[in-house]
């Protein structure tokens, strides 16, 4: 007799396949139940600080690539930082130069240090210290490092994760979803600037520059499903706790003394180093020191406002001045 057939309980029946299947297609079928399909339990998003990563970056003198993986801790079969996201460092040595093509929609870079070249098809453009660039992904992307003496130190996150996920490749030319852009430092100060100068309500979360572009500007977001920000907290202040549905990840520009509470775990904070904050965890940022601190966070963000479920609550009141 088949046990499939005989009766049990739903939570603990097992997978079933197809009784008198008479085709392959026939054969793939899988049947669950509504007492165990929706019990999946995958392991947690660990919070984490790619310290030692920022540092070997920074460090180093030839041209290389380092990947901030969590792939093991998630159980997943691809480099990931969070389900949805990846991050990494990139060198490149003096007068030395990279290709990279990202298999993902897009790549979001930040300048930590140097000076160079970009050229995605016939898009070129000369990047320094600070910029911010967009690149598409499914593309050759060329790096050069045009200081003859000094390394030059970027760092990216691609949405690599999310198309591995469902084993897609990105779509290119014409109909690509994401065209090259480049946010230069001057440009990024004076808008900052705008953003700190303005008044700002108890609705408002936290002091932010927001990334878009002109494919983008109706969606507010850098990507389809990547938003970017540059987040600030004045010196003696704090970013007050909150949640979110999205997963953050996080590089420290700028903060002495300052630090991040994730869930009940304190993050201290470190030049250049990358943070990740799972989704739905309770957050806060935290100065101490004597400068704004600043900071850049990519969230999958672009998934949720276009699902409606970004679920974005503050969990302590506004304190009034």
């Amino acid at each position: 007799m088949n046990d499939r057939n005989e009766p049990r309980d739903l939570a603990s029946m097992p997978v079933q396949r197809p009784s008198d299947p008479r085709t392959l297609v026939e054969s793939r079928g899988r049947f669950f139940n509504s007492g165990n399909a929706f019990n999946v339990i995958l392991p947690s998003v660990p919070a984490a600080s790619f310290v030692d990563e920022a540092a070997t970056a920074r460090d180093a003198t030839a041209t290389t690539v380092i990947v901030c993986d969590r792939s093991e801790a998630m159980q997943l079969p691809f480099a990931a930082t969070t389900p949805l996201m990846l991050a990494r460092y990139v060198t490149i040595a003096p007068n030395d130069s990279l290709d990279l093509t990202f298999v993902a929609t897009g790549a979001i870079w930040y300048v930590i240090g140097g000076h160079g070249r970009a050229a995605v098809g016939s898009d070129e453009f000369a990047w320094g210290t600070g910029d911010v660039f967009l690149t598409p992904g499914g593309r050759a992307t060329n790096i050069v490092n045009l200081d003859g003496h000094a390394t030059a130190v970027l760092w990216i996150v691609t949405n690599e994760p999310q198309l591995a996920f469902e084993g897609l490749t990105p779509i290119t030319g014409l109909d690509a979803a994401v065209e090259p852009v480049h946010y230069t430092a001057r440009e990024i100060a004076l808008q900052l600037e705008r953003v700190v100068s303005a008044d700002r309500d108890a609705k408002t979360s936290g002091i932010a520059l927001i990334f878009s572009s002109a494919g983008e500007e109706a969606s507010r977001n850098i990507m389809p499903t990547l938003t970017l920000s540059l987040n600030t907290v004045p010196p003696g202040e704090h970013q007050r706790k909150h949640r979110h549905n999205s997963a953050a990840i996080t590089l420290i520009l700028r903060g002495d003394a300052c630090y991040s509470l994730v869930g009940d775990e304190r993050c201290a904070w470190s030049p250049y180093a990358t943070l990740v904050t799972p989704a739905t965890d309770p957050h806060s940022h935290h100065n101490e020191g004597a400068e704004r601190a600043l900071f850049l966070i990519v969230q999958d963000g672009g998934f949720h406002y276009h699902a409606r479920t970004m679920g974005f609550t503050f969990l302590e009141p506004e304190v009034s001045a």
